[in-house]
């Protein structure tokens, strides 16, 4: 399937950094499964960064790369915006033929700025976390960070809608920019429910070296993700049981350093680096006494609803879209952000208590069963979608 304005139906591109097997964050996630989602009712081309790669059955992809001379010379760092905003440009030079554009953090979006002046296209801009609000980034990018928060802003006021993935993110963005309060739609992120389900096997964890007995953290060695908080947490931890930490794509070599040099200092924490295959990763889920999902800073969470899925009771900061994911007492406990004493506190609670974690993962279970199949997280973007190809 093509897309193409002579179809008789409805059709978007979709422009993303991270689309697979190129993923390594909850943006990446959602953009995969939302395209397939949309591409059972409606055309989809997805236009990503990287080398070509075959799509899945019913989408175009289209990879596009950066200029090399952007990365020559200079401070590196430059290029970690540089090289986005010149991956832009190569988006745009095909002709976009579908009735709405829409771009997938800050990445893409002086791609979808181009594309709306060149073709004339709707923009819409999903926000999945926000430049203003991560100032940790300067240690990553340095004065890239600069450029990185003036394309979001260029992306986010340009657009005729902005998807925000939580209440919390749109009440964040109101604070971070002008734009009127209408322009700007909650749809959460999704699961998909038949992938992400409880399963009894336990190979990954055997052939990782990990015991029967561990609590565990999933995502980017980062310090929006609190991984150090969670090592800090460690020392108020029963020895008996092991915290599991995959922690790939650090966002700097000192956080990695860090993240390794506390690590290596304790007996009971497992550190992998590599990306865990799915369903190795899904395995882990069901077999974890708890999950722990320690940011300072979650526009929503994806980790927390894949744990849910599995039936996993979940331990995480009281922030962002966390809030609106994870119910206090219900499906987990919700702890104040940076407090590696509050955060041992609730993981202790349930380790202890192995019938309140039990009574907490069947009940998440059933939370995003009925409120974040990925089925209506698509229904209700085409929604947006047709709502502004009606506009003309």
């Amino acid at each position: 399937m093509t897309v193409d304005a002579r179809e008789n139906r409805l059709s978007v591109t979709l422009m993303t950094n991270e689309y697979p097997p190129n993923i390594y964050g909850g943006a990446g996630v959602h953009v995969d499964y939302l395209s397939r989602a949309l591409a059972k009712t409606m055309g989809v081309e997805v236009r990503c960064f990287g080398d070509e790669r075959p799509g899945p059955d019913g989408i175009t992809v289209r990879a596009y790369r950066p200029w090399d001379v952007v990365k020559r010379g200079g401070d590196e760092r430059l290029g970690k915006a540089l090289s986005p905003l010149s991956t832009d440009l190569a988006m745009v030079k095909d002709p976009v033929t579908s009735d709405v554009v829409h771009c997938h953090t800050w990445y893409t979006f002086m791609a979808g700025f181009y594309a709306k002046e060149l073709y004339g296209k709707p923009l819409v801009t999903t926000i999945h976390s926000l430049e203003p609000l991560r100032p940790w980034k300067e240690e990553q990018l340095g004065p890239a960070y600069r450029l990185s928060r003036w394309m979001e802003q260029t992306g986010v006021l340009a657009s005729d809608r902005v998807v925000a993935v939580s209440k919390g993110m749109k009440d964040d963005i109101l604070k971070c920019y002008t734009i009127p309060e209408d322009r700007i739609r909650v749809i959460y992120n999704g699961i998909d429910l038949d992938e992400y389900r409880p399963v009894r096997t336990s190979d990954a964890h055997r052939e990782l070296r990990i015991g029967d007995n561990y609590v565990l953290f999933v995502g980017r060695m980062s310090r929006q993700k609190g991984i150090v908080h969670l090592l800090d947490a460690v020392t108020y931890l029963p020895e008996d049981v092991q915290v599991v930490l995959c922690a790939g794509a650090p966002d700097t070599e000192e956080i990695e350093r860090e993240v390794a040099e506390r690590a290596a200092g304790k007996r009971n924490v497992v550190l992998i680096r590599e990306m865990v295959p799915k369903h190795k990763i899904i395995e882990l889920y069901s077999n974890a006494r708890v999950f722990c999902c320690p940011s300072v800073y979650e526009p929503f969470g994806i980790i927390n609803l894949e744990a849910m899925a599995c039936e996993t009771p979940v331990v995480a900061s009281a922030v962002g879209g966390i809030l609106e994911v994870v119910v206090d007492g219900e499906t987990g406990l919700l702890v104040e952000p940076g407090d590696p004493q509050a955060l041992a506190r609730a993981i202790n609670t349930l380790l202890s208590n192995p019938g309140l974690g039990r009574s907490f993962g069947e009940a998440g279970r059933r939370r995003v069963e009925r409120l974040f199949s990925w089925d209506s997280i698509a229904r209700q973007t085409r929604d947006l979608y047709a709502e502004l190809a009606a506009r003309g």
